[in-house]
Formats: structure tokens, sequence, C-alpha cells
């Protein structure tokens, strides 16, 4: 399948959207508190992506009853906001946030800790599931190979640190469409894949797992569990192949970067 190439013109869209994204993360971390529920971000996030004539774009994707993903402990990816699953001190919530803006999409997620706090297993895993994602992304750059970032991904979270990296979920494409080619697997052989070109923009999004990499899908169609329902965590940018290397398009005030990399992590105002 084809690969869309932005032109100048529709980078800059990219990077309206994806920096709207991006503060929609600022925005919601300071109400990740003990007591606060699932349905409580939703609203928040809904209402200030709208406030800002964009739309919600998982929102009646295929479905999907509501504007972000909150996935809490063991829930891989995709859980549905709920006024019933109000988060406790130690919790780790992954926001997953899709901004619809002027026809583009931009897409990002982090995690974050209930309560400022949690046990040092649940700490690990976030930390080498944010490193695992700027490991792939130095990865990125034009006629490097996709396999490439899915190789160094699974070399550091499973073969170093003994997690398990999911395969039932991947990266994609984006731009015009929500999900588009090509794919970005967490899980690749190094020199394989599809060779990177400059105006590519598409996501990296490694799901970790203390345990099995296997998931499994609850009744509703989308929540995905981990099999033996030990702890998982995610982190996504949305990244741009240019002529020097990369563009990362969601950085946002407060999220991590790798100490090296901090004088180009400064994120993109408008």
């Amino acid at each position: 399948m084809a690969v869309e190439i932005k032109s100048k013109h529709e980078i800059e869209k990219m990077r309206a959207t994806c920096r709207l994204a991006a503060s929609v993360l600022e925005f919601i971390e300071p109400h990740v508190q003990p007591g606060v529920s699932t349905e409580d971000l939703n609203r928040l996030c809904h209402d200030y992506i709208v406030e800002r004539n964009a739309y919600p774009s998982p929102l009646n994707y295929k479905g999907f009853p509501k504007s972000i993903c909150t996935s809490v402990n063991e829930v891989v990816c995709h859980g549905i906001p709920d006024p019933k699953k109000v988060l406790k001190q130690g919790d780790i919530i992954n926001i997953d946030i899709t901004t619809t803006l002027d026809g583009y999409f931009g897409d990002c997620s982090d995690m974050f800790i209930v309560g400022g706090k949690t046990n040092k297993h649940a700490q690990k895993l976030i930390d080498v599931t944010r490193e695992s994602l700027w490991l792939g992304i130095r990865e990125v750059g034009p006629n490097k190979r996709l396999g490439d970032i899915g190789a160094v991904i699974y070399e550091f979270a499973h073969n170093r640190h003994g997690y398990g990296v999911v395969e039932m979920f991947c990266g994609h494409g984006i731009g015009r469409e929500f999900h588009m080619a090509p794919q970005v697997s967490h899980v690749g052989r190094k020199g394989t894949g599809r060779r990177m070109k400059p105006g590519m923009t598409f996501t990296i999004e490694p799901m970790i797992n203390i345990g099995t990499e296997h998931c499994e899908i609850l009744d509703d169609g989308w929540t995905a569990l981990t099999r033996d329902r030990k702890w998982s965590a995610q982190a996504e940018h949305t990244i741009l192949v240019t002529e020097a290397g990369f563009e990362v398009l969601t950085l946002r005030r407060g999220g991590y970067c790798p100490p090296d990399l901090r004088d180009t992590c400064l994120p993109v105002t408008a």
C-alpha cells in the first residue's frame, strides 16, 4: 500500500494538530488524581478539544463510544472511559489522545501515576516503556528501515529487561486518515521493512507488559487486557521523517525526553 508523503503545507497542518493533541495531555495531567473517574477525564478532554475548533478523533471511530482512551493498570490499550472506573492512589493510566484539526490527525499518549507515586515495579515499567519509545524514535531517518524501530525496542524491553512487547497492536501512518500505511511494529528485525522517506508521518507507540506479551479483548470489542493481568504501559508520539532525521510532532511541556536530547525536545508553540 502506498505511503502518503506530505508536502510542506500538509506538514504544517500536521504540526498544528499534533501540537493540539500534545496540549491535551498537558491540560489533563493535573486532573489525574485519586477519586477522579475515567469518564471525568474524558469529559474534560472532550470539552478542551471542541473548544479549540477540533474533533476528538476516537469518538464514534468504528463505534468507539468516547473521546479518549483511558487504560488503567492491566489494560494494554483502548480502555473505554467509565464513570464507575474511579482512580486510586498508585494506579497507572495511559491516556491516549487523537485530534482532528483542519482535516488532519495528531496522535499521542503517555503514562500518568495517580497521586504521583506507585510501586517500584510499575515505575520501572513506565521508565522502560518511555525509553523504548525514544530508542525507536532515534532509528527514524531517510532511507532507514521500519524494521529497525521494532528491533531496537524489542532488544531493550524484552531482551534486556525481560518484559513482554505487545505484537497485537502497532504504530501506524497518520495524516488525512487516523490509521493508514505504513504499519510500525514494535517487534522487528534490523535491516528489514519499508524504507523511510522524508515527508512520511507515523506513530511509534510501544505497549510493554510486565509479564506476557499476549492480550485478550473484552466483550465490549475494544478493551485489551494482558492475558496474565500483570500491568502494562504505553507511550506514543507522532513522528515526521525529515531530510536530516526526524521531528517529534507531539512534544509537550513536561513530557519525557532523554537527557542527551533535551536541547531538541522543546515543544513547538503556536
